[in-house]
């Protein structure tokens, strides 16, 4: 089926307690890997694709893989920009074919974001594209991201409601503890913030940060209200455990086929389990 937006699921994810996985989009093999996954779980699914990873894929052949392994697949799939960065780089995202689009508007005071948000959100759903909004600061190392420990900063629950209400985003990503990368310690999750944030708006909340958070906290959340999850860096951890695992023992392997083959199907095992744990399985 062709690609859709994000409101073409979400809703029914966070009223039936259940999340859906952003799995980002690195190279073709994810993007096999991901889709097929989804398609034997039977589960939505969303490609997240980073500026960064645009760039080196190039954004044609970002579109074109996100197309076809959606025609391929009889469940909802959204081809989703992940921390947009400009009006700019979202507008260009959407023109080309994206069915969604986060802008991160972090960064600047809440009045800002909330402007700026909302004049991607008009344009966006114009053309029937969903968009995520942030609030708060997410810690730690993803692609084009770094933000040190101490410059991350948890999102206030009442700032969070008025940006919903102001900006009318379909998908509320907010600061409350986890991080992108892999953690050096077990994350500490604001439950508190996701419950109140939940409870008062309409969309879903997003966990970013979502590998190496432990399964019950996983759980707790998505009870609470959390509807997306993003997962990168658990898959890119299988992908290289095995290409490594594979070069080592076989020193005379020179066909890429050979490991990236078994990394693809690591990738796609990886993506399985988060699906059963986000329980988006069986749901289309």
């Amino acid at each position: 089926m062709p690609l859709v937006s994000m409101s073409e699921f979400l809703p029914h994810a966070k009223a039936n307690k259940y999340a859906v996985g952003q799995f980002n989009m690195n190279n073709l093999e994810f993007t096999q890997a991901i889709i097929d996954a989804s398609i034997e779980e039977n589960s939505p699914v969303i490609f997240g694709v980073s500026e960064g990873a645009m760039r080196y894929m190039g954004l044609d052949y970002t579109v074109a893989m996100a197309k076809v392994a959606a025609e391929r697949a009889s469940v909802p799939v959204a081809l989703h920009l992940d921390h947009g960065s400009s009006f700019e780089v979202v507008m260009k995202c959407i023109q080309a074919g994206f069915s969604s689009v986060m802008f991160d508007g972090s960064h600047y005071p809440l009045e800002e974001n909330i402007r700026l948000t909302k004049k991607v959100v008009e344009a966006a759903h114009a053309v029937g594209v969903s968009v995520e909004g942030e609030l708060g600061t997410i810690g730690g190392v993803e692609d084009d991201l770094n933000v040190a420990d101490e410059d991350a900063k948890i999102a206030k629950p009442d700032e969070a409601i008025r940006f919903w209400k102001e900006t009318g985003v379909d998908a509320m990503a907010i600061a409350v503890g986890t991080a992108h990368g892999m953690y050096k310690a077990e994350p500490k999750i604001h439950f508190d913030v996701i419950d109140e944030v939940a409870r008062n708006i309409d969309v879903p909340v997003v966990l970013h940060g979502g590998s190496g958070v432990p399964d019950e906290d996983i759980i707790k959340a998505i009870s609470l209200g959390v509807g997306k999850i993003n997962v990168n860096t658990e898959n890119q951890v299988a992908m290289t455990k095995v290409i490594r695992e594979v070069l080592a023992a076989k020193q005379d392997v020179i066909d890429p086929r050979k490991y990236i083959g078994p990394a693809r199907d690591a990738i796609k095992e990886t993506v399985r389990g988060k699906i059963r744990l986000f329980g988006s399985n069986n749901r289309f």
